[in-house]
């Protein structure tokens, strides 16, 4: 009996990360009897930084899959039970607003592209006056 890889290979690593982008998790993938234990993948992870990059990779793209996936739910309810097909679809949107925030995020942001606002107020605004602006005045 061979048993699971512990060995690196950069062609595992591929097969691993092309899973982990078309939306697999780990879990799935490791309950495969050719994958390594889970335990060998995240000591890998901490030690070969090529591959936790491939990885990191891997997993912003799987957001993606998910999206299809989760059209995939939507548009093909199940008969049997619907309240299973909504808790998937949630499951999946919860996934890729905290795998993708910017594209699947429930903020967006389209005024300062991430970068802080600064606000400042003069002292009229201080002192509760007001100055009216050129349309007030129209």
């Amino acid at each position: 009996m061979k048993g699971r890889p512990t060995d690196f290979t950069p062609e595992l690593a591929d097969t691993i990360c092309e899973q982990l982008a078309l939306g697999r998790s780990m879990r799935s993938i490791c309950l495969e009897e050719e994958m390594p234990a889970m335990q060998t993948i995240w000591r890998w992870l901490r030690e070969k930084e090529d591959f936790s990059e491939q990885y990191a990779r891997a997993k912003q793209e799987s957001a993606d899959a998910m999206s299809e996936e989760l059209l995939e739910i939507a548009d093909n309810p199940s008969n049997e039970d619907v309240n299973r097909d909504r808790l998937r679809v949630d499951a999946r949107k919860w996934l890729m607003s905290k795998m993708k925030p910017k594209k699947y995020g429930d903020k967006m942001d389209v005024t300062s592209d991430g970068k802080a606002i600064t606000v400042s107020f003069d002292s009229s605004f201080k002192n509760g006056t007001t100055h009216k602006s050129k349309t007030d005045s129209q």
